[in-house]
């Protein structure tokens, strides 16, 4: 019988800007209960200190990517893993202790191994993270499951076997006006690939659009129904609705939520 293939994850970061973040996602791969084999972090361009603090981990590869887009950070990084698994997270990403541990467990289920995986996310800057974390899942997985029929990807956490992206890079688009992960997830469905929603695989992220990057928010909503256009979705007038209700009621949250913002410490 021929040995089993070892478990090895790489974790990928696309990164522009990032400096007040991904000191804190690169702790929370430090304090892992099973350390992964490799972290990379592309650099898109940055000009604040974001290549400085990578560098100060040992255990950290710095990549860069000149063309600006987090599609072509995201492909630069993925394409240079050594690892059996790519774990994709945002440069904002704080992973649980057992992230790695847990990705792991699944996958030593043989059944998983052409299987993708995502897991549900809360706002560590917002009150009441439980209750945001489950309002977070019901519009990042749930309504895009109901719009699309299957889960999709979200990329502050996703690990996908390096076979299945090399089955499916070459159809990806190269495009910066719409959902790269969501639209990776369209690829795989396609090609006959699974991804296993786990909602309890939890990671925290920062709710920076709320408050300091409204206009940011309102062109990364619109990327819903064009990101379904695109692949020629019938429902992408679905998503366009959302939005319109979306951008009515998470705007007005996030000036509420700005107000309050000094109770959190996090701002």
């Amino acid at each position: 019988m021929p040995k089993p293939l070892a478990f090895s994850l790489a974790i990928v970061i696309p990164a522009y800007n990032e400096e007040n973040h991904l000191k804190a996602c690169l702790e929370s791969i430090a304090t892992q209960t099973v350390a992964p084999d490799e972290v990379i972090v592309v650099d898109n361009n940055s000009t604040d200190r974001t290549r400085e603090i990578a560098q100060s981990y040992p255990f950290a590869r710095l990549l860069s990517e000149k063309r600006q887009g987090i599609v072509y950070a995201r492909n630069r990084g993925f394409n240079a893993v050594k690892s059996r698994f790519i774990g994709r997270i945002d440069s904002d990403t704080i992973l649980p202790p057992d992230w790695v541990e847990r990705v792991r467990d699944f996958y030593s289920e043989k059944t998983n191994h052409k299987h993708a995986l995502t897991g549900g996310g809360y706002f560590y800057n917002v009150r009441f993270p439980r209750f945001n974390g489950w309002v977070q899942g019901q519009v990042a997985y749930r309504f895009i499951r109901l719009n699309l029929g299957f889960y999709s990807l979200w990329g502050s956490n996703m690990v996908l076997p390096k076979s299945v992206w090399h089955a499916v890079k070459d159809r990806t688009c190269k495009r910066t006006d719409i959902h790269e992960d969501v639209e990776l997830g369209i690829h795989l469905n396609e090609m006959g690939y699974k991804i296993v929603y786990r909602e309890s695989l939890r990671v925290g992220v920062y709710a920076r659009r709320i408050w300091t990057e409204r206009d940011q928010l309102r062109q990364a909503l619109k990327r819903w129904p064009q990101t379904m256009r695109v692949h020629q979705r019938k429902s992408w007038w679905v998503s366009s609705m959302a939005n319109a209700l979306l951008l009515g009621v998470i705007i007005p949250f996030g000036l509420t939520v700005e107000y309050f913002a000094t109770f959190t410490g996090r701002r």
